[in-house]
């Protein structure tokens, strides 16, 4: 079943469910899918809509942060229940081990052999970790293993 699919029957069943945060929610996300369709007169696949979801979830925590820092409570706790129910719909995220094995396979299958690849072996990472590990965080790891 495509994720745009899993989306449309996660509304219905929200509806039904009279789940208000659940359904608004999931709106959100098929609002910003229907969104870039129509701007970029694209189909979506499974990996755009993915890579919708990862900046909706990154927004939703950036506006947590400043909510949190604000002191309003109340704002901050609707936007990390909407951040879980955004993951539910993001790919299982990798663990420490398997980026640490991403980040050498792919080091070693494009013969990187300094900081002058880094764009392309974030490239070739990018395509196979979007949505479930944090880019920065492989960033770091990627120039820690070129520069040594």
């Amino acid at each position: 079943m495509s994720l745009l699919a899993q989306l449309k029957d996660a509304q219905k069943d929200a509806m039904r469910a009279k789940d208000k945060l659940r359904l608004g929610a999931i709106r959100m996300v098929l609002a910003a899918v229907k969104q870039r369709e129509i701007d970029e007169q694209i189909e979506m696949t499974d990996a755009d809509i993915t890579s919708v979801l990862v900046k909706l979830v990154k927004q939703r925590r950036d506006s947590e942060t400043q909510y949190r820092d604000a002191g309003r409570e109340d704002l901050a706790e609707v936007e990390a229940n909407e951040i879980k129910v955004l993951e539910d719909f993001l790919p299982k995220p990798l663990t420490e081990e398997e980026i640490l094995t991403l980040i050498e396979k792919t080091i070693n299958d494009c013969g990187a052999s300094g900081m002058q690849d880094m764009g392309k072996v974030m490239g070739l990472i990018k395509a196979q970790a979007e949505g479930r590990a944090d880019m920065g965080k492989i960033s770091g790891l990627i120039k820690q293993k070129l520069s040594a």
